[in-house]
């Protein structure tokens, strides 16, 4: 048993320990703040209804037949109203 001898050297490792950790968590979180930049308040921000209809967009097939595309138009207008 190394420590054995005495409680001080216990206690005193024990705080270097956790004062490493301690500065090490520091130094990342300031190098992750410095390197990862804040969004701008000006940019504005989707509403939840522009980003579904990017996600459908983006996945769903444009449509073909221009009778359902007619009458997908009509209830698209419908559902502003």
């Amino acid at each position: 048993m190394l420590f054995a001898k005495g409680n001080g050297n216990a206690a005193i490792i024990l705080i270097a320990i956790v004062g490493s950790v301690a500065v090490i968590a520091i130094v990342t979180f300031l190098i992750y703040k410095f390197t990862h930049p804040k969004l701008k308040s000006d940019q504005k921000k989707p509403d939840e209804k522009e980003i579904v209809e990017e996600e459908l967009n983006r996945i769903l097939k444009p449509i073909d037949d221009d009778k359902v595309a007619k009458e997908l138009n009509d209830y698209k207008e419908k559902e502003d109203e």
